[in-house]
């Protein structure tokens, strides 16, 4: 039992994974952009998470959510109806609340600590509060799709292996994310789409069907992808219309066309 105490770590991911131990309801107040990977990286682990609400202004929150494998997996967790966000006003400090505790959380270098109190009346009004801003505030709109849908679809609509490469290099993105920062999603899948020969019409529609961008964002990104030398496209005619381009990757830039290759390019391109 954690209720009360002050609790320690490495990172924010150790001090959720405690929290979520003692707890069936949990309200992240004001959290940083690190707080709230960790807990879309904790949820996605967790058997059996609680219910979790975000407070956060909306500034933060498009910040965070501009990075597609946090926005993809809170948007996992929304779909589940395990997590809620909401935007609203800047609070005096980052907070968890819970139903016995309050947590103030401070973060300096390698150390996370959550100052905690289970003082009832002070649990009880800083509770009250942020209940009142939370009736008030704003729903946020994620507006990135679920990765889990991205993933059944692409399997689906595109194909086994263009998923297992896009899995495998959304690994690797993920490893490297901490020293390399954000990347383009609609690059991975122009160059998982090229490692697999895929036609840019079925992945475009795909793409902007599954919610990820336009066909226009698609098509632009490829026409950089092709100028840069990273792919190349090859005429395929069909009976009626202009031919369709089949994606390629230009084996003359790449020396293996492993997953991990793809994510270098990829954060590469989206420095």
């Amino acid at each position: 039992m954690v209720a009360g105490a002050n609790l320690h770590g490495e990172s924010f991911e150790e001090v959720l994974e405690t929290v979520f131990e003692s707890t069936e309801t949990l309200l992240l107040v004001d959290p940083t952009r690190e707080a709230v990977e960790a807990l879309t990286t904790v949820t996605a682990a967790a058997a059996d998470p609680p219910s979790i609400r975000v407070l956060a202004e909306a500034a933060l929150l498009k910040d965070v959510m501009d990075d597609f494998v946090v926005a993809s997996n809170a948007a996992d967790h929304v779909a589940s109806g395990t997590l809620s966000i909401r935007s609203g006003h800047r609070a005096a400090n980052a907070l968890m609340i819970t139903d016995e505790t309050v947590w103030a959380l401070v973060g300096v270098n390698d150390h996370v600590a959550a100052l905690g109190t289970d003082d009832g009346d002070f649990v009880a009004t800083v509770r009250e509060t942020y209940e009142a801003q939370w009736e008030t505030a704003a729903p946020y709109d994620l507006r990135t799709p679920p990765l889990s849908r991205v993933r059944e679809t692409l399997g689906e609509e595109i194909g086994q292996d263009a998923r297992v490469d896009f899995d495998a290099t959304l690994d690797a993105l993920r490893s490297a994310r901490e020293t390399t920062g954000g990347f383009d999603e609609v690059t991975l899948t122009l160059l998982v789409a090229a490692r697999n020969d895929v036609l840019l019409y079925d992945i475009s529609k795909w793409g902007e069907d599954v919610g990820i961008a336009s066909k226009a964002t698609f098509s632009r990104t490829k026409t950089t992808l092709e100028e840069e030398g990273l792919i190349k496209t090859e005429k395929v005619p069909i009976d009626v219309g202009r031919p369709r381009l089949r994606l390629k990757l230009n084996d003359d830039r790449f020396d293996e066309v492993t997953p991990a290759e793809l994510a270098a390019v990829t954060l590469n391109h989206s420095a």
